[in-house]
């Protein structure tokens, strides 16, 4: 059995990973997976979190919101809404998106859609830890 597989990681814009990998970290729905070679077929839905792979042994990190992954086991393909690099992120951008939604989840406003504010605000959080301006 190898040591490694092949991941890709694709948007509706582009390809944003094509390598060989030791191992990746995939925040599914229902929790976070551990990839690794030989894993056993699956399809899982994405959740908005931070995906995590070795490659070359050197740890990869791009933050991702929504889609799916297939996982075989020689290779792992993500369909991803948005995924982004750390240099990628707009850091401002993510700022001012977290503090929208943590006023609209503070504002006391009975018609703020509640889990739509908490997705925009876990995305923001994400963004700003991928790129290593929200330590937690």
């Amino acid at each position: 059995m190898s040591d490694t597989f092949k991941l890709e990681i694709v948007t509706p814009e582009k390809k944003v990973v094509d390598t060989t990998a030791e191992e990746v970290q995939i925040p599914g729905k229902g929790g976070y997976l551990g990839i690794l070679p030989g894993h056993a077929p699956l399809i899982t839905e994405l959740a908005v979190g931070e995906i995590t792979f070795q490659e070359n042994s050197t740890v990869q990190r791009l933050a991702v919101a929504w889609g799916f992954a297939e996982v075989l086991p020689d290779k792992v393909t993500i369909l991803a809404e948005t995924a982004e690099r750390p240099a990628e992120i707009d850091v401002e951008r993510a700022r001012k998106s977290k503090d929208r939604a943590e006023q609209r989840l503070t504002s006391g406003d009975t018609t703020v859609n509640v889990e739509r504010a908490l997705d925009a605000l876990h995305r923001a959080e994400t963004r700003l830890e991928v790129a290593g301006k929200n330590p937690q």
